[in-house]
């Protein structure tokens, strides 16, 4: 077999395990690359006075990394601009955010052609390659300009726009269009697979084979749904790991038999934090019997801080948490406790496990992987409940969890409410049903399946072709 080259934005293998942020693209990926040999090439995050693109090569914890630095226009006109003003805030349903400038269309176009160039040399002839995510869409088609003929993946990681939406980008078609440059493209859910196959028959006037293959522009890709999972058996170990246990005694005691409800997100608009802090207004509103028994604590990494709409972001956010405690705190209790730090797995597995509630409500995500951790934390003979957003993909797979729509304040405040007084057998059987789907659609069914469907040099049959996951267990 060859080898599996894997190609995203941003190189990050963690040289501790325990280090990093819950749900990231980063673990996901070093446990794959750890099962094939091969590289991980991407962005090092430098910028450098003026692009060389010379490769730094490198190995951290058993994965060989290949990276570039790209220079400050790079970073401004494709990461900034076309990435995360364009494509993020339109794949998200937030169009009204989208900010869309001709530099950063080129921009994108450069530096995915500068990527496929740099790759080029590291490439032989039975290889794999597998490219992650929005950043890197046209990559598969400047890889077939130099000649490339491996079999080239391509996986989105967020959601794929409804038609209509998609077609607010500028030259949608030729975004389209580059993907069809790959042989098969992955999407974490049933719904972004059928909207991209919904603007290739009436946008693209293309066809879907009954084999699953999208014919458009003159190219066919085969396209399937494979939701990704967490390396559950890893977390469980940094869930058992000492510094767990010392963050969860911590937490327990900080609590002071108060229950407690937690949030971990990245700072993004995309997931929902100021409704749900909102959500939680109303819960403290409408049950003055919960006041001084409840806490809440957030925790939200900050990101893409020079990006206006997350410099906005953040200050509502200080201004609402700011509210809700100078309403409600008292001398020795402070109910929402907000903040803007990272912290390790361990440390978060530990957080999780003293949660009553794990409250996860994007407004639109992907997946979430923060879900199936929250799940993997817990003590099976006491464990908490999750609070799911209906508009999260992973509530196509979590069907036990309590499934709220995150825009309503009352849905939120009294799915919490329900959590917080559920029996406790109630809870185990909820949880029992969470950690077995979270056990069996781990990443290395999420990789095998995903591999294994680049590497068949045929359409899948009409049974698989729309879900290639149900080899390893349907979502």
């Amino acid at each position: 077999m060859g080898r599996l080259i894997v190609i995203s934005n941003r190189v990050s293998a963690p040289a501790d395990p325990g280090v990093g942020t819950s749900g990231g693209l980063a673990m996901a990926l070093s446990a794959a690359l750890r099962e094939y040999s091969g590289v991980w090439f991407g962005w090092s995050g430098r910028t450098a006075e003026s692009y060389t693109g010379q490769l730094s090569v490198e190995r951290v914890s058993g994965v060989t990394v290949a990276t570039i630095d790209l220079d400050e226009s790079d970073r401004q006109e494709y990461y900034n601009g076309y990435a995360n003003e364009v494509l993020w805030p339109v794949f998200h349903y937030r169009t009204d955010l989208a900010a869309y400038e001709r530099s950063f269309d080129e921009g994108y176009e450069r530096v995915n052609r500068r990527f496929a160039e740099a790759v080029l040399p590291l490439l032989e002839p039975d290889d794999f390659i597998w490219v992650q995510d929005y950043h890197l869409i046209s990559v598969a088609r400047e890889l077939r300009r130099l000649g490339v003929a491996n079999r080239i993946g391509f996986f989105l990681h967020i959601p794929w726009p409804s038609r209509r939406l998609f077609t607010t980008i500028p030259r949608h078609h030729e975004l389209a269009a580059a993907l069809l440059d790959y042989d098969l493209i992955g999407f974490q859910t049933r719904d972004s697979c059928e909207a991209f196959a919904h603007y290739v028959l009436e946008t693209a006037g293309g066809s879907i084979d009954a084999d699953g293959v999208a014919r458009a522009f003159g190219k066919a890709a085969r396209i399937g749904v494979f939701p990704i999972g967490i390396d559950a058996a890893d977390f469980a170990e940094a869930a058992a790991s000492p510094v767990a246990e010392a963050q969860h005694q911590r937490m327990r005691e900080s609590a002071a038999g108060r229950k407690m409800i937690i949030g971990v997100d990245r700072l993004d608009y995309s997931k929902g934090i100021e409704e749900r802090f909102l959500a939680y207004e109303n819960l403290l509103a409408l049950h003055p019997d919960l006041h001084e028994r409840v806490f809440m604590l957030q925790i939200a990494t900050l990101t893409r801080e020079d990006v206006s709409a997350y410099q906005d972001l953040r200050a509502r956010l200080d201004t609402v948490s700011g509210r809700i405690n100078g309403a409600y705190a008292t001398v020795d209790w402070v109910p929402l406790r907000y903040v803007n730090r990272r912290y390790r797995r361990d440390e978060l597995a530990g957080f999780y496990r003293a949660a009553d509630i794990g409250l996860v409500t994007p407004l639109r995500d992907g997946m979430n992987l923060v879900a199936k951790e929250y799940v993997a934390a817990q003590d099976p003979e006491d464990p908490g409940v999750l609070v799911l957003s209906e508009f999260a993909g992973a509530a196509e797979q979590m069907k036990a969890a309590l499934i709220v729509n995150p825009m309503s304040r009352e849905d939120v405040a009294e799915a919490i409410r329900k959590g917080l007084a559920m029996p406790l057998e109630e809870r185990r059987s909820r949880w029992r049903e969470l950690a077995d789907g979270v056990e069996q659609r781990d990443v290395t069914a999420w990789r095998d399946a995903f591999v294994e469907a680049l590497r068949r040099p045929q359409p899948a049959s009409p049974a698989q072709a729309l879900d290639p996951t149900a080899a390893a267990g349907r979502p």
